[in-house]
């Protein structure tokens, strides 16, 4: 009823994606977990993403290892890792870090104990 200059409340939702999560975009971001790259940048793209990448990449080199870096910016993806603070840090499917930029040093420690 418009009396009384009433406005109709729209809908929003509180999904973490927006509201994208359809069975096909959630079964889409549950195969992306599991191709592609070994290890794995979560995160919007921001500055702290970035450094984290910095770091990863600097750290594969000083080990010597044959691994890309996949950047994962999709929310939905994100949110398939369980993963609600970025930027995180994932190495052959598991969340190794989340919510902080580490350094070359930490992220060599982290490779060396999942890949031993």
């Amino acid at each position: 009823m418009g009396l009384f200059g009433k406005k109709k409340k729209e809908k929003t939702t509180s999904c973490c994606c927006g509201g994208n999560c359809t069975p096909e975009n959630m079964a889409k971001a549950e195969n992306a977990k599991t191709e592609g790259a070994s290890v794995k940048i979560l995160g919007s793209g921001c500055a702290k993403c970035n450094q984290l990448e910095a770091a990863t990449r600097e750290a594969i080199t000083q080990l010597g290892m044959d691994s890309t870096i996949d950047r994962v910016t999709d929310f939905v993806q994100i949110a398939t890792y369980g993963v609600m603070t970025t930027p995180a840090l994932v190495v052959d499917g598991k969340v190794v870090s989340y919510g902080k930029v580490l350094k070359a040093e930490e992220v060599m420690t982290i490779l060396q104990k999942v890949r031993g």
